[in-house]
């Protein structure tokens, strides 16, 4: 499990870098807060911020469950690609928020594997 515990704080630390960079980006645009908006580049950084917020919903129940229910070094490996796809989202977001598609797969589809593989593997022990 401490590779699990391990994937998870990094998921947590990457949110906590891309709020640092909202920060940056804030005070380099000179946009006070609670402002939001008036800059792309923090309009995306921002976005992507939240983003990855509305991922971690997802994501840490997902990854506990499958380490619970199926493989908790199946669950890591699959998170890093979770972990890795946010890092590609976030620079093809920025970049040109058009090409975000393959990071989004990559950390979407992650959480979404692992919670059908528990929900089928949780049904048929109950049953």
């Amino acid at each position: 499990m401490e590779a699990v515990v391990i994937v998870t704080a990094l998921a947590l630390i990457q949110f906590v870098v891309f709020g640092i960079q909202v920060s940056r980006i804030r005070g380099k645009s000179g946009i006070k807060a609670p402002t939001m908006t008036g800059s792309p580049e923090l309009d995306r950084m921002f976005r992507v911020h939240v983003n990855t917020m509305e991922q971690l919903v997802l994501f840490i129940p997902a990854l506990w469950l499958y380490a619970y229910y199926v493989n908790p070094l199946w669950g890591a490996g699959i998170g890093l690609v979770y972990i890795v796809g946010r890092f590609i989202y976030r620079a093809a977001y920025l970049k040109d928020p058009s090409g975000r598609t393959l990071g989004f797969l990559l950390s979407f589809l992650p959480s979404t594997v692992m919670l059908v593989w528990v929900l089928v593997v949780a049904t048929i022990s109950y049953f």
